[in-house]
């Protein structure tokens, strides 16, 4: 094996969408300007420094072996997990609107979450390709799943955070397909996912919520449903061109958090159907060059861990597009790459550099 150059296809689509993320990020902050200035300077320099520190992490990471990820991914699985329960040592974990996701660093906070997700996927990748032909056996992928699966939920149900458990199981259950495990435990997994996330709505009265908000959105309008319609204001407002960069009206008082769950809302206003669409193709084009970097990895803890990250990129992301637009319960997932999220940025950003760790790598026959 030797090492050639880095897929810079996949690198121009994550440039592509950093840049326009940029521009939707700030036009989309002006609404936080209208009401508060010095909320209005922290954001911003919450994000360019998170964009800093998330370029930096890339370019760290595309230096790094791959094979390092895979050494340690018992280890940093681990220490994940401990970091996560962090958030619930009083002075420690900091609470937002009822939730315990963040650890308080002093002036700035982390979400110790992002970093669970990502070593999820190194130990399940690694995992699999340890077992090799075997993870066509249920007692060697599907159970190990379950058991990873219910130790995160364990971990995440009392913050609490049921987006990150949904998005895990589609990253994972990807990786499973990848393995060749038949499709009937694939469907098995899903099936008991539904029912799970079914009974956690029932005992989530706030879930309930955003379920009824996704079912009848008319419901409430001035309250549990009032997001969802404000959203969906902005990017009918749109039409097929937009009104323009930085003269979105909702983002002023009307859409809650418009530099954050919001964005794509804004984006939908300002630059119209072509404009989102655009966002939505970048996505899809980023997922199918990552797919085949994975297609071409030269071992198979680097093509699950790729295809692993790969669709926790994609799965945030139309997370976030499919509650904004009314196709999916929100969620306040941020927008990868794009909406106010620092941890999530850096993460992303360092998941871009292992991927083109990956794509340097060349199998000499």
């Amino acid at each position: 094996m030797e090492k050639g150059k880095i897929d810079n296809v996949f690198l121009g689509i994550v440039i592509s969408l950093l840049v326009i993320g940029l521009f939707s990020f700030v036009s989309a902050s002006f609404g936080i300007l209208a009401n508060n200035q010095t909320k209005f300077v922290s954001i911003l320099f919450s994000q360019t420094i998170a964009l800093i520190v998330g370029i930096g992490l890339m370019y760290a990471c595309i230096k790094i072996p791959y094979k390092f990820w895979r050494n340690y991914a018992f280890y940093f699985f681990i220490a994940s997990i401990l970091v996560t329960l962090l958030v619930f040592i009083p002075g420690l974990g900091q609470e937002h609107g009822g939730a315990k996701r963040w650890i308080d660093l002093g002036g700035m906070s982390i979400q110790p979450v992002e970093f669970l997700k990502i070593a999820f996927i190194f130990y399940f990748a690694g995992w699999l390709s340890w077992v090799k032909s075997k993870a066509k056996e249920v007692k060697y992928s599907v159970v190990p799943l379950i058991v990873m699966l219910s130790i995160v939920a364990l971990v995440l149900w009392r913050q609490p955070d049921t987006k990150s458990i949904i998005i895990l199981i589609f990253a994972s259950a990807s990786m499973l397909i990848a393995s060749g495990v038949p499709w009937k435990y694939i469907l098995g997994i899903a099936g008991i996912s539904v029912v799970a996330l079914g009974l956690l709505v029932l005992t989530r009265p706030y879930l309930k919520d955003r379920v009824m908000t996704f079912l009848d959105p008319s419901h409430d309008v001035m309250g549990k449903s009032y997001q969802l319609n404000q959203s969906l204001i902005a990017i009918g407002s749109g039409e097929i061109f937009g009104r323009g960069l930085g003269k979105s009206v909702q983002k002023f008082t009307y859409l809650p958090e418009p530099q954050g769950d919001s964005v794509f809302a804004v984006i939908g206003e300002e630059f119209g159907f072509i404009g989102a669409s655009l966002i939505i193709i970048l996505y899809i084009a980023l997922t199918l060059r990552g797919m085949k970097i994975a297609y071409n990895a030269p071992d198979s803890f680097s093509r699950l861990m790729v295809i692993g990250l790969v669709i926790l990129i994609l799965a945030q992301s139309f997370m976030n597009i499919a509650s904004i637009i009314g196709l999916f319960p929100l969620t306040g997932v941020p927008l990868v790459f794009i909406s106010h999220g620092g941890t999530s940025l850096m993460v992303s950003l360092a998941m871009v550099g292992i991927i083109l760790n990956v794509s340097k790598q060349k199998v000499i026959l």
